[in-house]
């Protein structure tokens, strides 16, 4: 049995992205082990939840203080004790995981890095110091956009642009699905709807002016609020806020969309984001207004696929132009066309390509060192 594990800052039930895709794919080759950041409980224990084949494991320490790294490496060696890992590989998505796995001693490192996380708001100071340290531990280096590459190529001998893909099933049946929720059938046309997370990130002032420059048109937020206070949020009788949303229930939202938004800042936390949202949209048959994004621009707006703008006035232009568009069929077969080679599974299959190579090189190496 070949083990896989793989410490992230994200919790596996937050919002279904980027690790699970992944990850629920590489669960057939790898026993999966998930490990959470951890968090304060009542002891110092770890439990472990089962969801589709992935083990999903909760750290709970009881103070933080200079012991707790101590007693986090104590809980992990544990878990390799419960469940016989030996051979394993570590998979991370935060560099601050380094405090409490220095001293494993898996076959494999790779460093999964999908956002520019020293830009986000609240975090550590010492994030890019451990960074630092997981760039020369790494065997390999995926990153989840191209903008992010370009500027972290030059820090690593064996780095690749992965960007996110599409499940384009999942969300091709919002073009035909009749089932409407609840919570949104009884708000009007036409609909301008977002999902995702609602954090520094969100264009907040942008979602004001167009809301208030139409205000006719009805806008849907989906996603939970973290890091910043939900009464910054701008409020009118034409904005809706749904909350969180399973994956599952996503293209039943969509599907009764007119327009998907990226409403997104143009800030150092999104310098280098790569939105999984704008295939996953696009997949859904959804015509697509972005502010500026670098990893939507290119490649999305400049095929013609999305409608960047820069502000309120070419926002409102922008959905004026999408809702008179004569040939829909048209721009429908182009985006089909353009997502046609698109999809988790071939991702999946090259990064395990590329991780497969890691091997074959340390054993050429082994060989030549004899």
């Amino acid at each position: 049995m070949k083990y896989l594990l793989c410490f992230s800052h994200l919790s596996w039930n937050f919002v279904y992205q980027r690790p699970q895709h992944l990850l629920t794919r590489f669960s057939k080759e790898y026993q999966v082990f998930y490990i959470e950041e951890p968090k304060i409980g009542d002891s110092d224990t770890y439990k472990v939840n089962i969801q589709n084949g992935i083990c999903i494991v909760e750290l709970l320490v009881t103070t933080q203080d200079e012991t707790t790294n101590g007693r986090i490496i104590n809980l992990i060696d544990k878990l390799l004790e419960e469940y016989n890992i030996e051979d394993y590989i570590c998979w991370y998505y935060t560099p601050m995981a380094l405090q409490f796995t220095d001293k494993l001693s898996p076959k494999k490192i790779i460093y999964d890095s999908m956002d520019e996380l020293s830009a986000f708001r609240f975090a550590p100071p010492q994030l890019l110091q451990f960074e630092d340290e997981l760039f020369k531990k790494a065997d390999i280096v995926f990153t989840g956009g191209h903008s992010l590459y370009q500027a972290k190529k030059n820090r690593h001998h064996n780095i690749h642009a992965i960007p996110s893909s599409i499940d384009k099933a999942h969300f091709g049946k919002a073009r035909t699905i009749l089932q409407e929720p609840y919570d949104q059938k009884s708000i009007g046309f036409p609909r301008l709807g977002f999902f995702g997370v609602v954090d520094e990130r969100f264009d907040i002032e942008l979602l004001r002016e167009v809301s208030a420059k139409r205000t006719e048109w009805q806008f849907i937020i989906i996603g939970p609020v973290v890091k910043i206070h939900p009464d910054d949020l701008p409020k009118a009788e034409n904005i809706h806020y749904l909350g969180p949303k399973s994956y599952a229930e996503l293209p039943m939202y969509i599907a009764y969309w007119d327009i998907a938004l990226i409403l997104f800042a143009l800030n150092e936390s999104t310098e280098f984001i790569s939105p999984t949202k704008t295939p996953e949209y696009l997949a859904a048959g959804k015509a697509v207004i972005s502010t500026a994004i670098k990893d939507v621009v290119q490649p999305y707006g400049n095929a013609g696929l999305v409608h960047i703008i820069d502000g309120s006035e070419s926002f409102v232009t922008a959905a004026e132009a999408i809702f008179t568009n004569p040939d829909k069929d048209h721009w429908l077969r182009t985006v089909d066309h353009f997502l046609e080679d698109e999809s988790w599974d071939q991702t999946f299959n090259r990064m395990n390509v590329l991780i497969n190579e890691v091997k074959v090189v340390n054993i050429k190496k082994q060989i030549n060192h004899v």
